[in-house]
């Protein structure tokens, strides 16, 4: 048998030898001077060879061990050299899963149930604040402080609603690696109480009539285009989600002429789940105000034959800028007292105040309607036109408050025409 300082002083030779140890075992010693332990064994009558690992990383203890072991798997009829296979191609395997691999997996499993804006936006956040720092390693082999590392980052930019949602997403990856067989465990979990709370407000928004005429009176008498200002003008009077209004198309407007015209969004144009999108029952239909009509009729006038009701001043086939009316805000009024979105909070505010002074409680759902808040648990039963004439009533009567001794909205048609 070895004794350690005989594998101390095996040195390179003319050429490759061996040193013996007992039940197989030897140290292979090349011409180069490299040392291994490698043991000779029979499996279904024929010799082989399993190497067991390199000297001195493996001790002369450890290689007996190692022998014993595989030698144990021979006895229960498991060829040794096989399973080392099996295992280097596990551990190669776990080292091609580093997070970024696993991740981009299940974002491609995840894009078939999201709406095509989320998907990039998911895929935008991880490629900026995930993978540069741990999208390389190997997803087994990340720990809860790392991932706090990269949400911390987020945090103090500062931007801790995107955090939060780094933290999910990170968590969400774990979780289908885990499935996968990919993981063990999801280091993102525990960090959640070590995060920054999140204090949630709403969008800057004018709370009073007074307020809200004001700003339209110093948006509408400002230089600027006046698409911008006719867009301005119906957000204001609609109360619906800029990236709705601005995308409009024409075929969308109905009965513009008649005495009840109606504006029928598309589900698939509205903030829903991807399956309510592709069910027309839920299109949006908002019963549209004599002033917002004319607001149409100016901007039909001032681009006649586009099919966008607000194209871009410099390509009639694409809307108007998704900053155009926010840049307009910032500018004239103190900034972070109003933004376009804040127009739904502005019209909800003034309007349940007003019900709440009539003695008109019923009114609340109602406007929760007219800004397409879809009650908890209502799935094909919604009626997209329920309360139709209450809510005409209150788009009107809205339209007449806010547009107190406002021009006709024809005098905003101002600037270059095309």
């Amino acid at each position: 048998m070895l004794t350690d300082l005989q594998c101390r002083k095996a040195k390179a030779g003319e050429k490759d030898y061996k040193l013996a140890d007992a039940h197989g075992l030897y140290l292979f010693v090349t011409k180069t001077g490299f040392r291994s332990w490698r043991w000779k064994y029979r499996f279904a009558g024929k010799e082989k060879r399993l190497v067991l690992g390199s000297y001195p990383e493996m001790n002369l203890g450890s290689a007996r061990e190692a022998r014993e072991n595989a030698a144990r798997l021979l006895r229960s009829g498991v060829d040794p050299s096989l399973q080392a296979k099996q295992l280097a191609a596990v551990r190669l395997d776990e080292a091609a899963a580093t997070f970024e691999t696993v991740a981009r997996e299940w974002h491609g499993q995840q894009m078939s149930g999201w709406v095509p804006r989320h998907a990039a936006d998911v895929l935008k956040s991880l490629e900026q604040d995930v993978f540069p720092k741990i999208g390389g390693l190997p997803i087994k082999g990340i720990t809860s402080p790392m991932v706090l590392e990269v949400v911390r980052a987020i945090e103090d930019r500062p931007s801790i609603e995107t955090a939060r949602r780094v933290r999910q997403r990170i968590s969400a990856v774990y979780s289908y690696a885990i499935a996968s067989g990919l993981a063990e465990a999801d280091p993102a979990a525990p960090i959640r109480a070590a995060l920054k709370p999140l204090i949630k407000g709403r969008q800057p928004a004018l709370a009073t009539l007074e307020e809200a005429r004001a700003l339209l009176r110093t948006v509408e008498e400002a230089p600027a285009h006046p698409m911008t200002k006719l867009a301005s003008r119906l957000l204001a009077l609609t109360a619906l989600r800029q990236g709705v209004l601005r995308t409009t198309m024409w075929s969308e407007l109905e009965g513009l002429d008649r005495e009840e015209p109606v504006w029928r969004i598309p589900a698939a144009r509205m903030k829903l789940k991807l399956e309510r999108k592709i069910d027309a029952r839920f299109d949006f239909m908002l019963p549209l105000s004599r002033q917002a009509v004319e607001v149409l009729d100016a901007a039909r006038a001032f681009a006649p034959y586009s099919r966008l009701v607000f194209p871009s001043q410099r390509h009639a086939h694409k809307p108007i800028s998704e900053n155009a009316v926010g840049y307009l805000y910032n500018r004239l009024v103190a900034h972070g007292r109003h933004v376009p979105h804040g127009w739904r909070s502005t019209f909800s505010t003034i309007m349940n105040e007003r019900a709440q002074a009539q003695g008109l409680a019923g009114d609340r759902a109602i406007i929760d309607l007219m800004l397409a808040h879809i009650p908890e648990g209502v799935e094909a039963s919604y009626n997209r036109a329920a309360y139709m004439p209450r809510r005409r009533e209150i788009a009107q009567e809205w339209a007449d408050l806010l547009l107190v001794d406002m021009p006709p909205a024809m005098t905003l048609l101002e600037g270059p025409r095309r």
